[in-house]
């Protein structure tokens, strides 16, 4: 099992302040590598009026200087908005601050406001982050190269180079990981198998029979869980109304593991995507998962007061965790020793 603690550093107006947020998660962080947590992760969105966390880099870089084992994932990190250069440089910066410790999901994004804020075209979001992935590889082979003709030279090269994994859902994306990128993230695993069978094709090791897809998307643990229901419930409610509103937009109606067709308060909590539980509860809920999936922990969801927030861990640390841990997966081996990859050619039609 793969436990994971996330941030988004969403702030509404109803929540904690946003200096309070920033504080609580680099502490709690720091909190989850002491106690053996495998990963932080980070998402990213764009002009988001709750402030949802823009720069996942300098966060990224923020965690890695307060940590020392666990693994910082940007995810996903919107690639097509970027400027290429300007990417791979604060990257490899990124890679010392974790001391070899970061790995980077990158997605092609959806919302249509982000990419016409950064003088982008949504429709061209499939050959801007593969074109993401070609330019990673060359710069960071530690070589000049030219690009759009112009000379490129990026230093420092990180050591080693950050793990690039493409995250997605869609069978097709799962088919361009395995071409494209070091790993496929599908959160709840999907199209796992096509990926699994294209890298075999292709002489690739094997992925594995199953990815270590999201558990419950929100845990809080609590003494008294219909009471913490009650104050937690309007956070939950304005996260998955967010993301619903945002890929309506994008898609023509609510999609993803974060957004619902609902926001009664009930359903939310029947759903099973968002629990308030005892520690015992807990305990029998992640071991009920098994070893083939991911936990997650969401301790400042929504604005979520950190106060409130941190005797939740506390509980985790204390009452869940010593029954848990034997889950937790063993360590990938040389993580932070992994040799430079080299520059494959890409194929803009897989």
């Amino acid at each position: 099992m793969e436990f994971v603690i996330s941030f988004d550093m969403r702030a509404p107006d109803f929540g904690a302040t946003k200096q309070a947020l920033y504080d609580a998660a680099l502490d709690m962080c720091a909190w989850a590598d002491e106690i053996g947590f495998d990963v932080v992760g980070l998402g990213e969105h764009h002009a988001s009026e709750d402030g949802y966390l823009p720069s996942p880099i300098p966060m990224a870089s923020a965690i890695g200087a307060r940590t020392k084992k666990i693994l910082v994932r940007p995810n996903i990190l919107q690639a097509p908005i970027y400027d290429p250069v300007k990417l791979a440089e604060d990257l490899s910066v990124a890679q010392y601050l974790c001391q070899g410790r970061l790995e980077v999901v990158i997605g092609a994004g959806y919302r249509p406001y982000e990419f016409q804020m950064f003088g982008k075209r949504r429709e061209d979001r499939k050959d801007l982050y593969i074109n993401a992935f070609q330019f990673l590889r060359k710069a960071w082979s530690g070589e000049t190269f030219e690009y759009q003709g112009r000379s490129i030279t990026i230093t420092p090269q990180p050591d080693p180079a950050p793990r690039l994994l493409l995250g997605g859902t869609h069978p097709a994306v799962a088919k361009r990981a395995a071409h494209i990128a070091d790993g496929y993230y599908p959160p709840a695993g999907e199209n796992w198998d096509i990926y699994r069978q294209t890298c075999i094709e292709l002489g690739k090791p094997d992925p594995g029979e199953a990815f270590k897809a999201l558990g419950p998307i929100f845990t809080h643990i609590s003494r008294d869980p219909d009471a913490d229901w009650e104050r937690i419930a309007p956070h939950a409610q304005h996260v998955v109304k967010s993301y619903s509103e945002w890929t309506t937009e994008a898609y023509g109606k609510a999609a993803g593991p974060f957004a619902s067709d609902t926001f009664d308060i009930d359903d939310l909590r029947a759903s099973g995507a968002y629990q308030v539980l005892t520690s015992e509860d807990t305990i029998g809920m992640i071991n009920g998962l098994g070893r083939n999936r991911t936990f997650i922990l969401m301790p400042l969801l929504g604005g979520l007061d950190p106060e409130m927030a941190w005797q939740s861990l506390k509980l985790f640390e204390n009452e869940v965790w010593p029954h848990v841990k034997h889950l937790k997966t063993k360590p990938r081996r040389g993580h932070n020793r992994r040799a430079r990859p080299r520059p494959d050619p890409v194929n803009n039609s897989v």
